[in-house]
C-alpha cells in the first residue's frame, strides 16, 4: 500500500505495518502540541455569529477600534459561501440568522451594501424569509443598535430570578448555559437600551408578517398570550419588586464571574453579563468589567493570511476535555504510564480538580464537590462527561504520589455518581434537568434549553464505573438499563454532544461491553450491523450535522478522521475483525497527512443539536490515535500493511 507520506519510516512500533507507522507519526504530532504546563488545547471553531456579536458588543460599549473591525470583517468575509450566505457549520445549508448577523457586522465595519458580497447576502436573507424570520437572539442584537424595535420582541422579565427552586420556570429549571444567558438578558431587555449604528437594514426585509397566534388551548398559544400580559406588566411593573429582581439578577451574575473574567466559560453568558452590568452602572474600568473584557482577549485567535490579519473569537475553550482525551490517546498508543508527557498532563489535571460547590448543588445540596470542568476556569460548572473521561485517563497513570491521584479520582467518581438522574441516565451539568417549560417561552427559539440525560454522557460514566470495578453496583446497572432502553430501532444511539449517531454508538458500545454485555449480545450485534451498513465506500465513516433535523442524513456524510475513529472504537470493543475494521483502518492510514495528523474541515462536535455546532481541532488527532492504538495493540488492524 502506498502511504500519503514520503517521510522516513519511523522506529519499530508494536504491530509494525502501515497502521503502526501511522500511529507513531500521529503520536509524535500529538506530543509536539502539548503545552509546557502539561495541557493540550485545540481551537474550538464555530461560526461567524461569535465575531459579529463581538463587534456589536464593542460598538455598544464604545470600545470598537478600526483595527478590530477590519480584522474581524476580513474573517467574516472569508467564511461567506458562493451563494452569499453563511452557515453554522462547514458545508451546511444557508442559515438565516447567521447571515443577518454577518451582514450587519460587515456594514458596521464599513462595507458598502451595494458591494456584490453584501448584495448576495441580502438576497439570501430575503429568500429565507427576511430579517423578520430571524431568531429572537439575533433581533435582540439588532434592537441594541437601533435596527429592531424592542416592543416587537418577547418579554424577558427579571422577576424570573425571584422564583423559588420548586416553582416551574425558575432559573434552575434551565440548563446551566441557558440560565447563565437568561439571567443577564432579563436585565438587558428590561433596560431596552439603544446605541444606534449609522445604517439601516431595509435590504434585509422581506415584508413578511407575523404568523397568527396559536390556539389558546395549546401551550404555544398560552405562552404567546402570557407574553402579551408580561408586556403590559413591563410598562407598569411593581417597582419595588422589579428593582429587587434586577438587584438579585446583578448579584447572581457578579457572584458567578470566573477567575478568567468570564461567565460559564462560554460566549453567550459572558457578553450578556457584560451588557447587563454596564447598563446597571458598572463602569468599564470597574474590576468586574475590566476582568470580563480582558478575559475575552484570551478567546481571540489572530492569524496572518494572504489577505491580511484575521481576528476571530472562540465560543469556548476546551483544555481540560482536550487534555483528558490526549492523555487517554497516548496511553492507548502504548506510551509508558509514567512517561514525562503523561505525568505533566496528569499534574495539570490534578490542579484543575474542582473542590467547591456550584449551581448543581441546588438539586444535590448534600453532595460533596469533585470532578472537572471543560475550560481553564469554570469552577461553578463541572460536568460529568469531562469527569468520566478524565477518571478513565488518570486511573491508568503511574504517578509518583499515588494517594494524591487516587484521592482526586475517588472524589470525581463520587460526585459523578451523585449526579445520576432519577431515570438512571446522566446529563452533562445538572441532574433531573428535564422540564419542558423553558422551551415553550416565546423568546426561547434557539438551542437546547435543558440538560436531560444523553446516551453519550451516560455511556462515558458507565464505562468509568465499570473500569473502576463498579459494574455490578446499582447505579451502574441503572445506567446500563437506560442505555438499553434508548437504543434506536436501527441499532444506533443518538449523540447529544457529537455528530451524531456515529458518536453515540461509538460511545455506548465500549461502555456496554465494559459493563459486562457480551460482544455477541443482540444489542451489540445490532449496533455493529448499523456501523457496517453506514461505512462509506472508501472505508471511512461520516455523519452530516443535518442529521439532527433531517433523519435521511443519519449515518451519512463525508467521512472524517474523528468519526471513523469513533466507529472503530465501537468495533474494537465488540471484538470485530475482518474487512469492515480493515477498511476503516486503511482509510485512516491513507488519509493521514505527512505531519501525522488529519485534515478535518467538517464540524463533528455539537453544542445545541439543530442550532450550534463545533469543530474541535484536536478531535482529528486524539480519536484516531486512540482507535489505532487499541487496534494495533490487539492485532486487529490486519490487512493494512
Amino acid at each position: 500500500m502506498t502511504l500519503v507520506s514520503d517521510a522516513p519510516r519511523p522506529a519499530e512500533v508494536p504491530g509494525e505495518g502501515a497502521a503502526g507507522a501511522a500511529l507513531a507519526r500521529a503520536v509524535d504530532h500529538l506530543r509536539a502540541l502539548q503545552d509546557d504546563a502539561g495541557w493540550w488545547k485545540g481551537e474550538l471553531e464555530t461560526n461567524v455569529t461569535m465575531d459579529a456579536e463581538d463587534l456589536l458588543l464593542r460598538h455598544f460599549l464604545g470600545i470598537l477600534t478600526d483595527t478590530e473591525a477590519e480584522e474581524a470583517a476580513r474573517w467574516i468575509r472569508s467564511q461567506q459561501r458562493e451563494d452569499g450566505s453563511w452557515a453554522t457549520f462547514a458545508g451546511g445549508p444557508a442559515d438565516l440568522s447567521t447571515t443577518v448577523e454577518a451582514w450587519v457586522a460587515l456594514r458596521l465595519a464599513g462595507d458598502d451594501p451595494a458591494a456584490p458580497h453584501l448584495a448576495r447576502a441580502a438576497a439570501v436573507v430575503r429568500d429565507l424569509g427576511g430579517v423578520e424570520r430571524s431568531r429572537v437572539f439575533t433581533r435582540i442584537w439588532l434592537a441594541l443598535v437601533g435596527l429592531w424595535p424592542w416592543a416587537d420582541l418577547p418579554v424577558m422579565p427579571p422577576e424570573l430570578v425571584l422564583l423559588p427552586a420548586w416553582m416551574p420556570l425558575n432559573i434552575y429549571d434551565w440548563g446551566c448555559w441557558a440560565r447563565q444567558t437568561v439571567v443577564p438578558l432579563t436585565v438587558v431587555c428590561t433596560h431596552q437600551p439603544v446605541r444606534p449604528v449609522a445604517f439601516g437594514i431595509e435590504e434585509l426585509r422581506s415584508g413578511a408578517t407575523l404568523p397568527p397566534r396559536a390556539p389558546l388551548w395549546t401551550w404555544a398559544g398560552f405562552f404567546q398570550r402570557l407574553d402579551r400580559g408580561l408586556a403590559w406588566y413591563a410598562k407598569r411593573p411593581l417597582r419595588r419588586v422589579r428593582r429587587t429582581a434586577i438587584n438579585r439578577a446583578v448579584e447572581w451574575v457578579v457572584a458567578r464571574q470566573e477567575a478568567d473574567g468570564g461567565w460559564g466559560g462560554i460566549q453567550p453568558p459572558w457578553v450578556y453579563s457584560l451588557l447587563a452590568l454596564h447598563l446597571e452602572g458598572y463602569a468599564l474600568d470597574s474590576p468586574v468589567m475590566k476582568a470580563g473584557l480582558a478575559g475575552l482577549e484570551g478567546f481571540l485567535v489572530r492569524e496572518e493570511t494572504p489577505d491580511g490579519v484575521v481576528r476571530r473569537l472562540e465560543a469556548c475553550q476546551s483544555p481540560v476535555w482536550d487534555t483528558g482525551l490526549a492523555l487517554t490517546a497516548l496511553l492507548d498508543a502504548g506510551e509508558p504510564a509514567d512517561d514525562p508527557a503523561v505525568l505533566r498532563a496528569t499534574d495539570w489535571l490534578l490542579g484543575e480538580e474542582i473542590r467547591v460547590p456550584g449551581d448543581w448543588a441546588v438539586r444535590r445540596p448534600h453532595l460533596a464537590p469533585g470532578g472537572w470542568a471543560f475550560e481553564f476556569a469554570n469552577d461553578l460548572y463541572p460536568d460529568t462527561d469531562d469527569t468520566a473521561e478524565i477518571v478513565l485517563a488518570l486511573r491508568r497513570v503511574v504517578h509518583p504520589d499515588p494517594a494524591l491521584l487516587r484521592g482526586a479520582v475517588d472524589r470525581g467518581i463520587a460526585w459523578t455518581r451523585g449526579m445520576q438522574s432519577r431515570d438512571g441516565g446522566w446529563a452533562a451539568f445538572d441532574a433531573d434537568n428535564t422540564g419542558s417549560m423553558p422551551a415553550r417561552l416565546p423568546f426561547a427559539d434557539f438551542g437546547a434549553l435543558t440538560d436531560p440525560p444523553s446516551a453519550d454522557v451516560t455511556a462515558h460514566v458507565v464505562e468509568m464505573l465499570a473500569a473502576e470495578g463498579h459494574a455490578g453496583d446499582a447505579d451502574c446497572r441503572r445506567g446500563v438499563a437506560w442505555l438499553l432502553a434508548h437504543q434506536e430501532a436501527d441499532g444506533s444511539w443518538f449523540g447529544r454532544w457529537g455528530a451524531n449517531h456515529v458518536y453515540g454508538t461509538g460511545a455506548v458500545v465500549p461502555a456496554l461491553v465494559a459493563a459486562g454485555t457480551s460482544p455477541d449480545d443482540p444489542v451489540i450485534r445490532r449496533a455493529v450491523a448499523w456501523l457496517a451498513a453506514h461505512q462509506a465506500e472508501d472505508g471511512g465513516w461520516g455523519e452530516d450535522l443535518r442529521s439532527y433535523r433531517d433523519p435521511s442524513w443519519i449515518g451519512r456524510g463525508e467521512p472524517t478522521a474523528s468519526q471513523t475513529a469513533w466507529a472503530l472504537l465501537a468495533l474494537h470493543a465488540a471484538e470485530e475483525r475482518g474487512p469492515v475494521v480493515q477498511r476503516g483502518v486503511r482509510w485512516l492510514v491513507e488519509h493521514q497527512r505527512p505531519d501525522g495528523t488529519w485534515d478535518e474541515p467538517q464540524f463533528t462536535g455539537t453544542g445545541f443539536p439543530g442550532d450550534f455546532y463545533i469543530n474541535y481541532h484536536l478531535y482529528r488527532l486524539v480519536w484516531p490515535v486512540s482507535a489505532l492504538g487499541r487496534l494495533v495493540r490487539d492485532g486487529l488492524e490486519d490487512g493494512t500493511a
